[in-house]
């Protein structure tokens, strides 16, 4: 059973994957952050979903590129508590072939993902360990593990992510604290549709379809829970049979 109102962050909460996870996490007994970057809009529309509903929920807005900015907006967080559930879900596509690939491509995706994890993960760290319980799960991607055509930076940063994934698992895991990766393959949301057809999903997945983000927000929610105690340092694929 999850422990009533633990506090959680959801990092591009007001995207598809994102939102899914902030309504499952909440279903669950959670206090959801639902955070944005330039959607706010979208974000306060989730926590309204979420408050309808019966759970609790609130909004905040800071760029996870702006390492000030957010330490800032975390510590404003920590005057209430620690948070014990972070799901760094926030991520872009800036796709090109390699050869062609800007400077500024490269790093937008690099410093969103690798640096983004950084700026809000540590300073969360102390207060999460001094409590000895803890959750952090990092949203990978299927072109990390088996790589993908025009996606360098893409597959670069959630390699980075993967790794620091297991690393940081060794750290925390005598605190109570478990660190995961969840790689999902392709998934039904705004990003993903453009990028697939039905007949290019059919011939790429084995189970011919893509999936849900509700899908995916159920592993992140069982990786979240008390029941998944002993999972520490492990990148768990959801991609209907791609790898």
């Amino acid at each position: 059973m999850n422990r009533t109102r633990t506090r959680a962050l959801v990092t591009g909460g007001s995207g598809g994957i994102g939102a899914a996870i902030c309504r499952r996490l909440s279903v669950a007994g959670h206090f959801v952050y639902v955070h944005a970057h330039r959607n706010a809009a979208a974000a306060q529309a989730i926590v309204s979903d979420i408050v309808t509903a019966g759970g609790q929920a609130a909004a905040v807005q800071f760029d996870l590129t702006d390492a000030a900015a957010t330490r800032t907006a975390v510590e404003k967080l920590l005057e209430d508590g620690p948070v014990q559930v972070l799901v760094n879900n926030a991520g872009i596509h800036d796709d090109a072939v390699f050869p062609g690939m800007s400077p500024a491509q490269w790093h937008r995706v690099i410093d969103l993902s690798v640096n983004g994890f950084y700026n809000v993960t540590q300073p969360l760290m102390l207060p999460m360990i001094r409590t000895r319980f803890g959750r952090i799960i990092n949203l990978s991607s299927v072109a990390a593990l088996a790589g993908n055509r025009g996606q360098v930076n893409y597959a670069a940063a959630k390699g980075a992510l993967n790794a620091a994934t297991k690393a940081l698992s060794l750290e925390v895991a005598s605190r109570g604290i478990t660190v995961n990766a969840v790689a999902p393959g392709i998934i039904s949301t705004g990003m993903g549709d453009a990028a697939f057809d039905a007949a290019a999903i059919a011939d790429i997945v084995p189970m011919k379809r893509a999936g849900s983000a509700e899908e995916v927000a159920s592993l992140v929610g069982f990786l979240a829970s008390e029941e998944a105690a002993y999972i520490t340092g492990q990148v768990i694929s959801i991609n209907g049979g791609m790898l």
